[in-house]
């Protein structure tokens, strides 16, 4: 690939959620170069999608926690950051130069300093009719309701599990929206597992006591609501219709025109996976996430990982989280001493630490069933190549070790996602039908690019093509 690069940052920062915008204050306050690069056009991340731009009644249903992003993204705005809107990073080596496309153009730009902050994805739920239209991921519905104050019509049914489940089905109901069902699928040893973590969680009320106003709202609205639900398909020809499911001991059917599905997040690895930094098997989380020290440092010096991508622990978390990036990064690069980068880094740990109480229980509690990780047959996994779970099993069977064998001989992974929905998933079914644990099974190696990208950008690739660089945050240029 032709085109030249110049040093011109300290830190690049690519992702501009909770962890991206933290970690770009904290370097510009410290004196560093820093670039902040994201897809969207305005910061905020999925979590905060829009912040912005919200209108201030979608704002009030959405609460104060999505409404605590607008704080960090008007400091953004303030701070004199050079933030690149509208560029959808697709490579970076472990030289550290990152190649984006933003307005049809190529460019490439280089920090001794990386911080990735990709942030997290929602979990597949693969079962029988999750490819019929009419069935979303519940985030795909919060951020219609965030952009533009969009609810879905007709009836709703979500199902699955974790806090996001409870939050969404809420700000549906408090929306105008029918919600006609919620079918958890947490199964019922969860909470056995759940219970010894519960005196820590304790310490971190604020968010038990969320949850049981949320609780509260949906059984005040008589939302019917199923537990420990198995079996689960969802029903429909041209589109969604119902879910069916066993609960209770009993068959069950919930008429649906729309199906929300969700069984938690998992962290983004793609980034640090393409620049091959060592990966971790959480068996608590059931997902990969990127190695880290206490500084967010990665196994690739200058690559450092903050929030979710680094393991899923929620907004606030991620916040400090790319706080202690920044901090890190300034420390390597000579601009903070250990005693002074300690003394900045205490506070924010203790913060830290107190987000990070109520994980363990959560983890627990919402640990998606084994169900999910193991769909039956005929179920397709692959979206993007249409590739069942059979289809995978045989692969295992005929010798395949690994999500990368299984790849050249199936195809599974191989569509514009590259195993973004199905690689957790591929992992699972090949762990347990080869009698290996999921650590060792692997995972899918990631090329450039990161998404598809049209030829003509790569080609036309410029010296330094870089949109112009302004004080705050440049929106469009």
């Amino acid at each position: 690939m032709s085109g030249s690069t110049s040093t011109r940052f300290d830190v690049i920062i690519i992702g501009a959620g909770p962890a991206g915008m933290a970690a770009a204050l904290t370097a510009r306050q410290l004196g560093l170069h820093t670039l902040l690069l994201d897809e969207q056009a305005a910061p905020g991340g999925q979590i905060y999608r829009n912040v912005l731009g919200v209108q201030p009644a979608v704002g009030t249903l959405l609460g104060p926690d999505y409404v605590h992003g607008g704080a960090l993204a008007h400091a953004l705005a303030d701070s004199g950051v050079t933030a690149w809107f509208g560029a959808l990073v697709w490579d970076v080596s472990a030289e550290g130069v990152v190649t984006g496309l933003r307005d049809g153009q190529s460019f490439q730009v280089q920090a001794p300093q990386l911080i990735a902050a990709t942030g997290a994805l929602e979990r597949a739920s693969p079962m029988p009719g999750w490819t019929l239209p009419g069935v979303l991921n519940a985030g795909a519905v919060q951020i219609a309701l965030k952009a533009s104050g969009s609810i879905p019509a007709g009836r709703v049914v979500l199902a699955g599990g974790g806090p996001l489940l409870l939050l969404v089905a809420c700000q549906l109901l408090d929306a105008g929206a029918q919600v006609a069902g919620i079918v958890e699928t947490s199964a019922a040893d969860n909470r056995r597992q759940a219970l010894p973590h519960l005196p820590a969680a304790l310490a971190a009320p604020g968010y038990l006591l969320k949850g049981l106003r949320m609780m509260w709202q949906l059984r005040a609205a008589r939302v019917p609501w199923f537990t420990q639900a198995s079996e689960m398909k969802i029903e429909g020809t041209a589109r969604a219709e119902g879910v069916v499911f066993s609960s209770g001991g009993r068959p069950r059917r919930i008429a649906a025109d729309v199906v929300l599905l969700h069984h938690g997040v998992i962290p983004n690895t793609q980034l640090s996976r393409l620049m091959r930094a060592e990966h971790v098997w959480d068996e608590v989380q059931l997902a990969w996430h990127a190695r880290v020290d206490e500084w967010g440092q990665t196994s690739l010096p200058g690559l450092r990982v903050a929030g979710d991508g680094a393991g899923v622990a929620g907004a606030l978390a991620a916040e400090h989280c790319g706080t202690l990036a920044a901090i890190g990064a300034a420390h390597d690069l000579g601009r903070l001493s250990s005693v002074e980068r300690d003394r900045r880094a205490g506070p924010v740990r203790r913060a830290l630490s107190r987000q990070l109480r109520i994980r363990p229980f959560l983890d627990a509690l919402y640990r998606p069933p084994q169900w999910i990780n193991a769909p039956e047959a005929d179920v397709i996994v692959c979206r993007c190549e249409e590739v069942t779970a059979a289809r995978i099993r045989e692969m295992a069977r005929l010798g395949c070790q690994g999500p990368n064998q299984t790849k050249f001989f199936s195809r599974c992974g191989m569509g514009p996602c590259q195993g973004r929905i199905c690689g957790n998933v591929v992992t699972q079914i090949l762990a347990s039908e080869i009698g290996r644990p999921a650590a060792e099974v692997g995972a899918y190696h990631i090329r450039a690019p990161l998404k598809p990208v049209p030829i003509a950008s790569i080609v036309a690739l410029t010296e330094f093509g870089h949109p112009t660089e302004t004080a705050g945050v440049d929106t469009h240029e």
